[in-house]
């Protein structure tokens, strides 16, 4: 749940006072008055527990003298030479945490301004409370949310700064819930339901059932979908404001609501994370969200291919020629790379109908980038090296890292056929999976501006990491919002 955001100082005595500190435990002007109130209990405080300030560190001050409230909790943010809204972030995660296991569900956050950008810093102190108090809206029996009401004591004017990240916390809070959502409860038939709050922020909403894309000839992600008793779909999301450019950003998701592998199965352990194989059209659907509750100026396009790749007499075969879209042929390899067939078809989709200045695609794609990159990184490939440049720093801003791989011609002799105008996959599977799949999806991008990021592993987490709770993180979402953010400022064509 959301943290219930006050921006001004609370109506009656809070139970909890927050304090940020940075470590040259300086306190600003409201820190002194709380300083003289308490008869210099903070400053005490400090020297008894040889409290360094340390990022995310919560030094606690029970029921202190002078002032009316429970705890005085001073919240460290490290050095103020390396403070930086990355860093507020990770300390309001931790500060979620302490509230949390403290059971405190209200406090009031004495702020003074700190860093080169107090603004964003307040904000970005206040994204993290968020990030951390995020709970999945499947819960056990009995056990109830933990919403957390937060208010601002401050003198900043951080009103835009704080409406942008309120607005980012729907779209990561949304991206989230669809990747916690198991497949019982998200599938291609249902999917569109989890839209409405797009609706309700003015994105349009199209979504295209089997009929229409067997008349659109998109049989790529007819294929993926043909084994499960839920048709695919393909939904086009648009945000237009009035004056944005005239050529859109396309962002494009892999959304496999589950993945068994198809004929080609997974084992079970394989199989057990496969909810959150639609991670690449979360990120897409909390990215425009994100955008639209914001007020974004940019034109927006998102393209999500919706599909469950199961196994039964329907399912479609290693060894199928399948005519996507574009009207290339593919030969199918193994019916568990269905992530690049859809893709085939919405990236070419995106590319033919929309007129794009950009693309970006994200999908939980392979296996190798995995085994390559490790969890530190996700994979980008792009045709543009101002775009992956762009790309990379807005992942390093928001904590989301990319590292760039090769996009090279000479991946595309693998996926030679003597049956159709292209493989699937090359050959051996061990060999550069990642760099092959980026080759294949190049075919289909007609030759747009277009950047490929590979997030397989970053979907889900199996503990708490320092900006996500275990279970679905987001991934993605804060990125593409920076990102596109950024883009704002830069000169395009504008629509009249």
């Amino acid at each position: 749940m959301p943290v219930i955001l006050t921006r001004s100082a609370p109506a009656t005595a809070p139970r909890v006072v927050v304090v940020p500190l940075c470590a040259n435990l300086v306190f600003g002007p409201r820190a002194t008055a709380l300083e003289a109130a308490t008869g210099g209990a903070l400053g005490r405080a400090i020297t008894a527990a040889r409290f360094a300030a340390a990022e995310g560190a919560c030094l606690e001050i029970l029921a202190p003298a002078g002032i009316d409230c429970a705890r005085l909790i001073l919240l460290g943010l490290g050095a103020e030479e390396s403070l930086s809204p990355l860093v507020a972030n990770r300390a309001g995660v931790a500060l979620a945490r302490h509230l949390e296991a403290l059971g405190e569900d209200a406090a009031s956050l004495v702020h003074d301004p700190l860093g080169a950008a107090p603004e964003a810093l307040l904000a970005a102190l206040v994204h993290g409370l968020q990030l951390g108090n995020y709970r999945s809206p499947l819960t056990p029996q009995g056990v109830e949310p933990f919403a957390l009401t937060l208010a601002l004591e401050t003198d900043l004017e951080a009103t835009a700064e704080l409406d942008r990240i309120e607005a980012l916390a729907a779209g990561v809070t949304l991206a989230r819930d669809l990747v916690n959502s198991p497949a019982s409860h998200l599938h291609p038939e249902n999917f569109a339901d989890f839209l409405a709050p797009l609706a309700l922020a003015g994105i349009e909403i199209t979504v295209m059932g089997p009929e229409e894309l067997a008349r659109e000839g998109m049989n790529a992600v007819l294929a993926v979908g043909q084994g499960s008793a839920r048709g695919p779909r393909v939904i086009v999301l648009r945000y237009c404001p009035e004056g944005s450019p005239a050529a859109p950003i396309a962002l494009v998701g892999k959304g496999i609501c589950f993945d068994a592998g198809g004929l080609c199965i997974k084992t079970g352990p394989q199989m057990f994370g496969m909810r959150a194989d639609m991670s690449g059209a979360a990120a897409v659907v909390g990215t425009m969200l994100a955008l639209a509750r914001q007020g974004s100026g940019e034109h927006v396009v998102g393209v999500l291919g919706i599909a469950e790749n199961m196994l039964s007499g329907t399912s479609y075969k290693p060894g199928d020629i399948v005519t996507t879209m574009s009207g290339k042929t593919v030969e199918v390899y193994d019916t568990d790379c269905e992530g690049r067939m859809v893709l085939a078809d919405i990236l070419y989709l995106a590319a033919s109908r929309h007129a794009p200045r950009v693309i970006v695609d994200l999908a939980t794609l392979t296996y190798s980038v995995m085994q390559g990159l490790g969890h530190v990184f996700a994979g980008l490939f792009a045709t543009d090296d101002d775009l992956a440049a762009e790309l990379l720093a807005a992942g390093e801003t928001v904590g989301e890292r990319f590292w760039r791989l090769p996009l090279d011609p000479a991946y595309e002799v693998e996926l030679r056929s003597p049956l159709a105008d292209l493989r699937q996959h090359a050959a051996d599977l061990h060999d550069g999976d990642a760099p092959h799949a980026a080759a294949f999806l190049r075919q289909f991008t007609q030759d747009r501006r277009w950047a490929h990021l590979d997030i397989a592993g970053k979907e889900l987490a199996e503990k708490d990491l320092p900006l996500a709770r275990r279970g679905g993180t987001g991934f993605g979402v804060r990125l593409l919002e920076e990102w596109i953010t950024v883009q704002a400022h830069r000169p395009v064509s504008r629509a009249p």
